[in-house]
């Protein structure tokens, strides 16, 4: 028991060698956690999968830094992760709970004209949207565009004439 002390510290009171144990104790568990979590909590950026993201680093974070007790930070980072991925599920088996918790596309620009509305609904202003036409359909001619929509991860995305 006093190797795992000497090695990890206790409380708050870490010096660098023992937080750095725990960080590398920590970096595992998270690769674990993510392995569990899925591809798409890194893959499709969405407000759901950021906030796993965000929380399993700032949770993590505690036990590194001896803020919190080591297991329980584990146990709630685990329980997170479960969580996102029964969110997961369910957002891939029910439209009602996918466009409750992600939304919907919103339509932007359509046959050459700015949609204000929707751009306002989005918060969004026409820069945004010529950045993202820029970027996704590679022309900064409005001529050649059909259709622009803020997509639910909150990308901007062109269709082509």
């Amino acid at each position: 028991m006093d190797i795992f002390i000497h090695l990890f510290g206790q409380g708050k009171d870490l010096n660098a060698l023992q937080m750095s144990d725990r960080g590398i104790v920590i970096f595992f568990i998270a690769l674990i956690l993510i392995r569990l979590s899925g591809r798409r909590s890194f893959g499709l950026r969405t407000p759901l999968d950021n906030i796993i993201s965000i929380s399993l680093g700032a949770i993590l974070s505690r036990a590194v830094v001896g803020a919190s007790d080591f297991v329980p930070v584990v146990v709630c980072c685990f329980v997170i992760v479960l969580l996102h991925r029964l969110f997961g599920w369910l957002i891939a088996n029910n439209k009602r709970f996918n466009r409750m918790v992600e939304g919907q596309k919103i339509l932007l620009f359509d046959k050459g004209h700015f949609l204000e509305e929707e751009m306002k609904r989005a918060l969004v202003c026409r820069e945004d949207i010529m950045q993202g036409v820029r970027k996704s359909a590679l022309t900064e001619d409005m001529e050649k565009i059909d259709k622009v929509y803020i997509e639910r991860n909150g990308e901007i995305s062109a269709i082509k004439k």
